[in-house]
């Protein structure tokens, strides 16, 4: 049993004495534990070139055009059972660092994605995504803030764990905490969250979400995109749609049960997705085929060129 914590703060800071707290309550679980700090890393953002969506659809296994350490550091992951990630939080939600991750993780990560790919790979002969990318495993994160304006990491953080269909664990904000590691009750409660990991990467088939139960009954998000005219409202992390209701003075979120065959981070949701962004592309290569949309496309770059700076 391998556990991978990863520190997305300053050197010996906060974040890193934490997830240092929670791999020590790991390894006390007999996990085998490895440390990684994010800022020692070269990772470049995600540029929409889609060269890993073309790779994976064409039997050419998983690839990214990127050359930094990136894949350093998702092999790593790819090679735990269990990974623990602890993020400063900067306005409201995870530092940009994490989401450019995020961003990597995209469609490259997506089990979806890496289902048909791997089907496709057979059926001609191709080279296969990596098959560590389809196995299950387990993830927390816990995030310090300053003060009471954290209410976007939850979802910031769950989402990259959507993508290649990872289970929450815990999912864990900790306000008010530029001393957290002189204060007993929180540095309890990290401890905690490791030892949750560790027992969840037992038994990864029977783990289940150990933290708060949050506003969506499926994936315990509490940020929702409301309809303004209607009680309608979608989750902003699994993407059930359903229906805001007040009941005995308390929120409640309410969906339709055919609705779970949605749900972004189910491979049926998935499935759905992909075919979705099939049909999307397949419009799309035609529109691009049309004089109109040359000539639009080429007014737009002679009209004008982007300004940089001098080298």
């Amino acid at each position: 049993m391998k556990v991978l914590g990863i520190s997305g703060g300053r050197k010996d800071g906060n974040n890193d004495a934490m997830c240092k707290e929670a791999l020590m309550a790991a390894k006390e679980m007999g996990a085998e534990v490895e440390f990684v700090h994010l800022l020692d890393l070269d990772i470049k953002y995600c540029i929409g070139c889609t060269a890993c969506v073309g790779s994976l659809m064409t039997g050419k296994g998983n690839m990214c055009v990127l050359k930094d350490d990136f894949d350093w550091l998702l092999n790593k992951m790819l090679d735990a059972d269990g990974v623990i990630f602890t993020n400063p939080i900067f306005c409201k939600g995870t530092p940009s660092l994490f989401l450019t991750i995020r961003d990597r993780f995209g469609p490259r990560m997506d089990r979806g994605n890496n289902v048909i790919a791997t089907k496709i790979a057979k059926a001609t002969g191709g080279k296969a995504p990596d098959p560590r990318i389809l196995k299950d495993k387990v993830i927390s994160y816990i995030g310090f803030g300053g003060s009471d304006w954290v209410t976007r990491f939850q979802c910031d953080c769950a989402i990259q764990a959507l993508t290649p269909m990872w289970k929450v664990i815990d999912n864990e904000v900790f306000p008010w905490s530029t001393g957290i590691i002189i204060d007993n009750d929180k540095v309890t409660r990290v401890h905690e969250i490791g030892m949750n990991l560790a027992k969840a990467a037992k038994d990864i088939a029977n783990a289940s979400y150990k933290g708060e139960k949050g506003v969506c009954p499926h994936c315990h998000s509490r940020n929702f995109y409301l309809d303004r005219e209607s009680t309608h409202a979608i989750c902003c992390m699994c993407g059930i749609e359903g229906d805001v209701k007040i009941i005995d003075g308390k929120v409640r979120f309410e969906f339709p049960k055919e609705q779970l065959e949605h749900a972004h981070d189910t491979l049926s949701g998935k499935l759905i997705h992909v075919e979705d962004i099939k049909n999307t592309v397949a419009i799309s290569m035609e529109l691009k085929k049309s004089d109109d949309y040359k000539q639009r496309s080429e007014n737009y770059k002679e009209f004008i060129t982007a300004t940089k700076p001098e080298k």
